[in-house]
């Protein structure tokens, strides 16, 4: 009887893990588990993974039970799962979601040598002003995030770290800083998706939009700028890492190059092909202290590590999304 290859990923109905599943179902010979609640069906995030098989699906609840059962066959779990609002209140809730059960996840993965690939967040660095991606304790401990969901993602980035120096980790075990991730599949995400989304039905209908004044000195207004990602790319990104289990450490995911939101709206008209029609209104008062203004990720460790395929470019990426989702009648990858 045939052993099975079983990639098994948290969080895989969400936005980036429903992509993470897509690319690696493309191997017929792994089955893909997702673990996830899809909640309420309008929201449609069962749509996020209904054109690709997978070989299970799993509750969170029951997610160790089934792990134990499978393990022999598992050969890495990718842990997407998170609270991923920084606005949400109950601290509580997001720790245990973005530290305890990653923390009890890595941990099972240690025991029974399974490879472990969890996201992080740039949200650690906090209002850096550089994003050297560095993952040596020291530089991960200076790290002052703005929030509850930063200085989780921080607190299991410091775990990691230090249970790898212990000789206490899995096989492989790589934690992916994403920057600002934007494309397919995110619309169950309401007001956290991204941009690009929250601006198309207004490009679309001929409509303005707005963007954010600047409160700065030097910065103008819609100049913030943030370094966005196709989500394509995080998705290789992820399959490569699961293909080369000599990798570990904590990295950078981003393109590499920071660019306004006005760049990402005009490109979102563009791709349309139509006039940019942009207005400017007032940051909420809640979130100006906060604000980060400016984000890039140095992507050369992840380079040296051996990943050499390009990273898309905003147009190139919001072009893609546009024309083959965001204006499609089914918009889901």
């Amino acid at each position: 009887m045939t052993q099975r290859r079983i990639a098994f990923v948290t969080g895989g109905a969400g936005f980036i893990g429903s992509n993470i599943v897509a690319k690696l179902a493309e191997d017929r010979t792994l089955d893909v588990v997702v673990c996830d609640r899809l909640r309420e069906a309008e929201l449609g995030k069962w749509r996020n993974i209904a054109k690709h098989p997978i070989g299970d699906f799993v509750a969170p609840e029951d997610m160790f039970d089934w792990l134990e059962k499978r393990w022999r066959d598992v050969e890495v779990v990718v842990h997407m799962a998170a609270v991923s609002s920084t606005t949400e209140p109950d601290a509580d809730k997001i720790v245990h979601s973005n530290f305890t059960l990653s923390r009890d996840l890595f941990r099972w993965c240690a025991d029974r040598q399974r490879r472990f690939i969890y996201a992080s967040s740039a949200a650690t660095y906090g209002d850096a002003t550089t994003f050297d991606d560095d993952n040596g304790y020291e530089a991960l401990a200076a790290l002052r995030p703005l929030n509850t969901y930063g200085w989780s993602k921080a607190l299991f980035d410091l775990f990691a770290v230090r249970q790898a120096a212990r000789d206490y980790a899995p096989p492989q075990w790589v934690g992916l800083k994403f920057f600002n991730v934007y494309g397919p599949n995110e619309e169950h995400k309401k007001s956290m998706k991204s941009v690009a989304s929250q601006i198309w039905p207004h490009v679309r209908d001929g409509q303005g939009v707005q963007l954010f004044k600047s409160y700065r000195e030097g910065v103008p207004d819609g100049g913030q700028k943030r370094d966005f990602v196709y989500v394509r790319d995080v998705a290789d990104i992820t399959q490569w890492l699961a293909e080369n289990e000599q990798v570990n450490g904590v990295f950078n995911l981003g393109s590499g190059q920071a660019r306004t939101f006005e760049d990402m709206a005009r490109a979102v008209f563009a791709a349309a092909g139509k006039n940019a029609q942009i207005d400017f209104t007032p940051m909420p008062p809640a979130i100006r202290d906060k604000y980060q203004y400016f984000t890039q990720a140095k992507m050369e460790r992840l380079q040296a590590a051996g990943y050499a395929k390009p990273m898309t470019p905003l147009e190139e990426g919001i072009g893609d999304y546009v024309r083959s989702y965001l204006s499609q009648p089914d918009p889901y990858r």
